[in-house]
């Protein structure tokens, strides 16, 4: 766990010995009002972590906010790194897009916040852990049920399933109470970002029928006001893991970063999806997924090029059933562990370059070449290079279809 910059502290440790509640903290309007509700409710020193998954940075110091606001320590932990390798290349290799359509950017990052943020209760000696997650959303069970998965005796504090307070109601708390907060009143998205991807609710998203308003896309141009000419580029696997772009070997951070500008600026991941959540509802999602799409996408490509059929057909399955477990919060489950077991083994092979052509929204694959191709071109010929026996054929017809032959006279004589 790698903190990216000092502790924040009061001047005051707080108030005596008073137990302290580690806080998932955003810097955003929630965990910002969380602060002081938290020490007014349940006479605690709150200690506020932020946790870096590769979101924008704002334009303000958070950390510093944390402690103006109340909090008796604030810390920042870059945990960008271990979500790529630990986290995003799993998710990858297994293809993982819940619902065959969302690819999971939120889910994937809160198994890895629960994980920090016992460790850093642990090394406080708090016995809390608050969110700022609400009543009817996917991420308090991901967080509730990945933190008692690692320490069953933490006990967990969630003010947003308590007030139920209204984003306006939290405005007006805020100001009440002189509480520092970044956000204005026509601000009333509720958005979530990270390096996988982007995600935006609320608002007049609420009303299916509207289209999503401008604002709503932060991280990719309108595929209509997207460059006319087509941008190609070639991303490198190793057994299953991107390791170049274009030539170039580079980390997983910065192969991420990079493909999220070069697809965002085509106009490329968009998502507007109406989502069945874990707790019962329908939802509509706005998801911005530059990255992810394109490289899941050519993940795939690559896969088709050098995995056998039955191996391809049935991983199909194993993916999906991957990805409902990353999105109902089941991470640190034991058949998570198999499946990744399994998807690992199948990644052996699945090396070379896919080339993609990124144009107004579209990535297509139109390349693709590795070591261990099954694509052998002397079968799939027509050409005078055709290896293929044309008279085997025959016979394998016959017994192909031996069975439904054999019924068919058998009820011919009925």
């Amino acid at each position: 766990m790698k903190t990216a910059c000092a502790d924040r502290e009061r001047g005051s440790k707080g108030k005596g010995n008073r137990e302290k509640v580690v806080l998932a903290y955003s810097g955003g309007l929630d965990t910002s009002v969380a602060i002081r509700w938290i020490m007014e409710k349940y006479d605690l020193d709150v200690i506020a972590v932020a946790i870096n998954v590769g979101q924008v940075p704002g334009g303000d110091d958070i950390i510093a906010r944390a402690v103006r606001n109340g909090a008796v320590k604030a810390q920042l932990v870059d945990a960008k790194e271990e979500l790529v390798s630990e986290y995003i290349w799993p998710a990858l290799k297994a293809n993982a897009m819940y619902q065959n359509i969302y690819p999971l950017s939120t889910a994937i990052a809160r198994p890895l916040i629960a994980k920090t943020l016992v460790e850093v209760a642990k090394k406080e000696g708090a016995r809390y852990i608050a969110h700022g997650c609400t009543g009817k959303g996917n991420d308090q069970v991901r967080f509730d049920v990945g933190i008692a998965s690692m320490d069953p005796d933490i006990r967990i504090i969630a003010p947003m399933r308590e007030w139920v307070m209204t984003r306006e109601e939290e405005i007006e708390y805020a100001d009440a109470n002189n509480i520092e907060i970044v956000i204005k009143k026509e601000g009333l998205y509720s958005r979530d970002d990270n390096l996988w991807g982007a995600s935006c609710e609320a608002g007049m998203l609420e009303d299916a029928w509207v289209e999503p308003p401008k604002e709503v896309w932060t991280h990719t141009v309108d595929p209509a006001e997207a460059p006319d000419q087509p941008e190609y580029i070639e991303i490198e696997f190793e057994a299953g893991i991107p390791v170049g772009l274009n030539g170039r070997r580079m980390r997983g951070v910065e192969l991420i970063e990079m493909l999220r500008d070069t697809a965002g600026r085509n106009g490329v991941g968009r998502i507007d999806h109406i989502e069945d959540r874990l707790v019962g509802i329908k939802s509509r999602e706005v998801y911005e997924c530059p990255a992810s799409v394109t490289l899941i996408t050519a993940h795939r490509a690559m896969e088709a090029m050098t995995l056998t059929k039955d191996v391809i057909e049935f991983k199909r399955g194993i993916e999906q059933k991957f990805s409902e477990i990353v999105y109902n919060g089941l991470w640190f489950g034991g058949l998570r562990e198999a499946i990744n077991a399994f998807i690992d083994k199948t990644q052996k092979y699945v090396t070379g370059t896919i080339r993609m052509k990124l144009h107004k929204g579209n990535c297509v694959v139109v390349g693709r070449r590795s070591p261990y191709s099954l694509y052998d071109t002397g079968l799939s010929t027509y050409g005078k290079d055709n290896s293929f026996d044309h008279s085997s054929a025959v016979g394998f017809i016959y017994c192909w279809g031996l069975p439904d032959k054999t019924a068919a006279i058998a009820h011919k004589k009925k």
